[in-house]
């Protein structure tokens, strides 16, 4: 079963209407007054991190990627929840895990710990509160809309280079990255449809194009890149970056800097043109699980 499949059967499991057809970045539910978000990611050994890169890192980038979640839908954070694997170094992990908590302002709110052999694997649930309503979600871009990225790509493919093989390059952006937390709530009012950039630009760019069934247009020279020029495509298709790709009116005059690098279309050939040039499918886009 691949991971297509598997999400599929899950959906007719999730009908409630807060897991969002299980097709966006988190849940949001209405509970009273109070709109909630919640968002769960995992990382798994010698997947999601190298071991060249120190368990305080790993910690770090484990609060970061959930809140990034909670950034594309313009939630302000409550807290978060740890799902731990014993092991070496934990008091490293303990270390980056507080620096990111204190750096962003989150309390943890509990979670578990557990035993094991085999690879080690962390998970952080987020929970936010939105800020603006309806909270932004991947399937509103509409024909007529600019594309935009708040931030840059390949920061992250460079600082991996650098990290595993002895490179001088800057190793934040792909060990500690930034959440956009401030940028994605001041854009939910102005946005028809946000999601943060965590497995390429390209991959992400196509499935928000999927979930409005329109087709994105993207311009490869207009997105901003932290790469040399000569890696621009490799770029578009790497991960871990963290940036907001949102689409919005073109005349909207927009509470955060944030490049244009396209135009959303009627559904065409297939969801995304890359230069006027149809792409035919996810694969080879960006990171697949």
């Amino acid at each position: 079963m691949t991971e297509a499949d598997f999400i599929a059967a899950l959906r007719t499991l999730a009908p409630h209407p807060a897991a969002r057809g299980l097709a966006d970045d988190a849940a949001v539910i209405e509970i009273g007054s109070e709109t909630l978000v919640l968002t769960k990611d995992m990382m798994v050994e010698g997947v999601h991190w190298p071991r060249e890169q120190s368990l305080a890192d790993v910690a770090w980038k484990l609060v970061a990627v959930n809140l990034s979640d909670l950034a594309a839908k313009g939630a302000k954070p409550v807290g978060v929840m740890l799902g731990y694997s014993l092991g070496a170094d934990d008091a490293a992990f303990l270390d980056g895990l507080k620096a990111a908590l204190e750096t962003f302002h989150v309390p943890l709110l509990g979670g578990d710990t557990i035993s094991g052999d085999g690879r080690r694997t962390f998970s952080l649930t987020a929970i936010g509160h939105a800020t603006d309503t309806p909270v932004p979600s991947r399937s509103g871009a509409r024909e007529g809309d600019g594309i935009f990225l708040c931030g840059s790509v390949g920061g992250a493919m460079m600082g991996f280079e650098a990290l595993t093989q002895g490179g001088t390059g800057d190793r934040t952006p792909f060990i500690r990255p930034t959440p956009l937390l401030s940028q994605g709530r001041a854009l939910a009012p102005c946005v028809t449809a946000m999601m943060d950039v965590s497995d390429g630009l390209l991959v992400d760019a196509w499935r928000m194009a999927e979930a409005s069934g329109a087709t994105l247009a993207i311009n490869s020279a207009s997105v901003p890149i932290a790469a040399p020029e000569d890696r621009r495509q490799d770029a578009l298709r790497w991960g871990d970056d963290y940036a907001l790709l949102f689409t919005a009116p073109v005349d909207t005059a927009l509470p955060a800097d944030a490049a244009l690098i396209g135009m959303v279309e009627p559904r065409g050939k297939t969801s995304l043109l890359l230069d006027r040039e149809w792409l035919s499918g996810p694969a080879g886009l960006g990171y697949q699980h």
